[in-house]
């Protein structure tokens, strides 16, 4: 039982640690300033390309909103959840090489993979597994009183998208990442996979709309960058000329308008797609919500829950009794406690 103590008090000092060094040391691999740019990004958006115009700049429960980023991204973690995530890992690997003598993240095979191909799977099983937890708060009745802070938002914003209880915070980490933890994906790797999470996640509950062709000309901007920078273990034109390399960037541009432009909102999770899952009145054949994809949409195609019947900028969003809930960080936080 020592043993367990120690990694919790090592997981508890080393988040305090590394949320002070976030703070104080600004650089391309914090995440602090990461969300901050997100943020700010996508404000910028809002102000000079709104989808819904009559709607407030500065909408309703906004600075609510931007307190629940900071919290459920730092203060929650600093408090308890980054200790006992690592508690939990260790604890649950300890079964398994108790009960069949086979140590998972000792033999985990992707430890010799190349970086690229990790990132890849640990954002589809992440994703995937992020679809079935998020129809699980939807459709268990307490998960549900807990799940309603994220869909008491009545107006939408890119904050909108950290608005939740930290119950759901325990609920989504203990399922995606103790698997995620057990196949050796590192430290790192979520960050990067977090970063672009984020970004989806703040772009799917933005006041904006723009074609699938631009979301895709930015995906395939990305991956050119992956690919010139040779980032992630993906260095195949290294040895390229320098006027090759030049050109890889635009080409990846248009090769991803042109392979996923009229494909992108079945892809991934859109504000046209996001809204109807916030929709205040379901379909009488859909009452435990439609659209459950955080990042990817195609799971929600493939599984028979997308729903965009129509240009949704204008609906009611929201639950029945939503004027009754309360308004407040407090009260939302004991709402489902309570």
């Amino acid at each position: 039982m020592s043993h367990y103590w120690d990694i919790f008090v090592n997981g508890y000092r080393g988040y305090a640690s590394y949320l002070w060094h976030e703070l104080t040391h600004p650089s391309w691999t914090n995440y602090f300033y990461w969300l901050i740019l997100v943020s700010v990004f996508f404000f910028f958006l809002e102000i000079i390309i709104p989808w819904r115009k009559n709607q407030k700049i500065l909408r309703k429960d906004f600075w609510l909103d931007l307190f629940y980023m900071f919290f459920n991204f730092f203060l929650f973690s600093l408090i308890i959840y980054n200790a006992a995530s690592d508690l939990f890992v260790n604890i649950f690997n300890d079964a398994i090489l108790a009960i069949s003598n086979f140590d998972l993240q000792a033999n985990n095979p992707m430890r010799s993979w190349p970086m690229w191909s990790i990132l890849l799977v640990g954002f589809l099983v992440r994703d995937f597994v992020q679809w079935w937890v998020h129809r699980l708060l939807h459709r268990v009745s307490f998960l549900w009183e807990f799940h309603k802070v994220h869909h008491s938002v009545e107006q939408m914003g890119f904050a909108a998208h950290l608005r939740f209880h930290w119950m759901e915070t325990v609920v989504y980490r203990f399922f995606e990442y103790v698997p995620l933890a057990l196949m050796g994906i590192g430290l790192y790797d979520f960050f990067v996979i977090h970063i672009f999470t984020l970004a989806v996640g703040h772009f799917n509950h933005s006041n904006i709309s723009v074609s699938g062709y631009v979301t895709s000309g930015i995906l395939g901007a990305l991956i050119g960058i992956v690919i010139t920078t040779g980032s992630f273990d993906l260095v195949f034109a290294q040895d390229w000329s320098a006027v090759a390399q030049m050109m890889i960037i635009p080409a990846c541009i248009v090769l991803s308008m042109i392979a996923f432009g009229p494909w992108m909102k079945k892809l991934f999770n859109s504000p046209e797609m996001h809204i109807w899952h916030h929709a205040k009145e379901l379909p009488e054949d859909r009452r435990y919500g439609v659209n459950f994809g955080l990042t990817l949409a195609i799971w929600d195609y493939l599984f028979g829950t997308a729903h965009v019947p129509y240009n949704g900028a204008e609906i009611a969003l929201g639950f029945d009794g939503v004027e009754e809930f309360p308004d407040d960080f407090g009260g939302q936080v004991v709402h489902g406690i309570r």
